[in-house]
């Protein structure tokens, strides 16, 4: 009798153990890259490259192939992950420079604010390019407010834009790490400091070459030209090769730190790879095929692997929610030279797959990104979803997951597709709409995309990326032409027009 009162206990707390692990709020991890184009990884057809831990994630979650960033270059697609609100909706979100002030506002509802709503801990690791403080110049010596705490971030461990813009230091919750008293630090966009060494006057000292088209010829840390130009903080300044190594290390210990506090965690993880400059922590240097990129690529794939193995050493894999995906599409050469296009046509490396354009670009490849969603206690492992996503409802959908409730009179352009996202339907967005380099909006629906006429060059010639720009009218048919070749917008002047419409309605919003 006993032995049977036993066994029925153990097997009653198995499965309230089981249901505890499956109906508890989920943690969430969301890794987002920079610069990786769709093409770049194993698990989307990438043959001169194995990215081992991405692909694991594809294995065990839903790999999506029409998903996209709402911007084709960095600071907008973060501006709307985080806020669920279009970009192009408010001035001075476009690349910022790094003394910029911070451009989400603080008294709107944010992706992190969910969370905190909902009882989680949140943080930032990593990248974060949408500005500090509220005053101009930033004073980098004290704490710099309001910034990732304001939009809902208990916890920061960041550098402030860029790794090829100054300042480059270390923020842990608003403050610069390192800095001394005697040395502080000061930041100038426009002009060198009295003294200061430059990569223009001292191509000698760089380690790595920039293209002097692209402005990376300022301050020199770590013998890598940077745009724009500092003084001071001479302890303050990271080396490039530290990076990943150093920011892997501050996730896990987030993570750590959210089991003490008893409660689930959001962390947003901002890889700085595979932006420029690149420089891989030395043990990757050389171990791809593809130079620094391919070096870099593989950084950023240890950075997966390490954080996805600290969750399963600490038990908590099971009912964490990953999302992996990257901010814009690919570039090959941005400002500094590298060899990474030389290799990338040697080895036939394909960084934006089939799809046409890169970062900056009106055409696909500027926002169809890698994204992959993980969460073992409830999505089926192996499946592949042509859906087509934004990254811009994530605040919706986990709001919805949460219980949480958007303040009715607030606007966001965020929707709920949290079955989408999940893998539990392919219901597809009603519409996403894409903002390029140069704002001339695009907007895809039905499989159709229609690209607004804008001016601007066809080709940039520094980056050797097609924009999409044009002075007329373009309509392309992405079921039958993901490539982009053939405009049919003559063909189909009806459909055109009911996009130009759909769209202005979606601006006046």
């Amino acid at each position: 009798m006993q032995k049977k009162w036993m066994f029925t206990a153990i097997l009653a707390w198995s499965l309230l153990s089981g249901f505890c692990q499956t109906t508890n709020r989920p943690n969430v991890l969301v890794i987002y890259t920079d610069d990786l184009g769709y093409g770049d990884l194993s698990c989307n057809g990438a043959t001169a490259i194995a990215t081992p831990n991405i692909d694991r994630l594809a294995q065990n979650g839903v790999n999506f192939s029409n998903a996209h960033a709402t911007a084709s270059t960095c600071t907008p697609s973060r501006y709307s992950l985080l806020s669920g609100r279009y970009a192009w909706r408010k001035k001075g979100t476009n690349i910022l420079p790094g003394d910029a002030n911070l451009v989400i506002p603080t008294d709107i509802t944010t992706l992190p604010k969910v969370f905190q709503q909902a009882g989680y801990v949140t943080g930032v690791v990593g990248k974060w390019h949408l500005g500090l403080g509220n005053q101009s110049p930033v004073d980098w010596n004290k704490e710099v407010t309001p910034g990732p705490r304001e939009v809902g971030f208990d916890y920061s461990f960041i550098f402030p834009a860029t790794a090829d813009r100054v300042p480059t230091i270390f923020m842990e919750n608003q403050r610069a790490i390192g800095l001394e008293e005697k040395d502080p630090i000061a930041v100038d966009y426009h002009k060198a400091f009295p003294g200061e060494l430059t990569g223009k006057e001292h191509p000698e000292l760089l380690k790595q070459p920039n293209d002097p088209r692209q402005g990376h010829d300022g301050h020199i840390v770590n013998g890598i030209g940077r745009i724009g130009f500092m003084q001071g903080g001479k302890r303050s300044e990271w080396t490039d090769e530290e990076l990943g190594y150093v920011f892997n290390n501050k996730a896990v210990d987030f993570i750590d730190q959210s089991l003490k506090s008893k409660k689930p965690f959001f962390l947003y993880y901002a890889i700085h790879n595979i932006h420029v400059p690149r420089m891989p922590g030395t043990e990757f240097k050389g171990k791809s095929r593809l130079g620094y990129r391919g070096d870099v690529i593989l950084e950023m794939d240890h950075s997966v692997g390490v954080v996805m193995n600290a969750l399963k050493e600490r038990g908590l894999l099971k009912n964490t929610i990953v999302i992996f995906s990257s901010d814009n599409g690919p570039v090959l050469n941005d400002g500094y030279i590298d060899q990474s296009a030389e290799a990338a046509a040697t080895l036939h490396h394909k960084a934006a797959g089939i799809y046409r354009g890169g970062k900056y670009s009106a055409f696909e490849a500027g926002t169809r990104v890698p994204f992959i969603v993980q969460w073992p206690a409830k999505v089926a492992g192996g499946k592949k979803s042509a859906a087509l996503v934004s990254q811009i409802d994530l605040m919706a959908s986990f709001a919805a997951l949460l219980n949480v409730k958007l303040p009715k009179g607030e606007f966001t352009d965020s929707r709920n597709y949290l079955s989408t996202l999940t893998g539990q339907t392919a219901t597809h967005r009603d519409y996403i709409v894409e903002q390029p380099a140069n704002s001339a909006l695009c907007i895809v629906k039905d499989g159709w995309k229609y690209l607004s006429p804008s001016k601007g060059p066809a080709l940039m010639g520094a980056v050797n990326i097609e924009t999409g720009y044009s002075p007329e009218d373009q309509l392309y048919d992405l079921n039958k032409d993901p490539g982009e070749r053939t405009n049919l917008a003559a063909k189909y002047p009806q459909r055109v027009q009911e996009l130009k419409a759909l769209l202005e309605k979606i601006k006046a919003e």
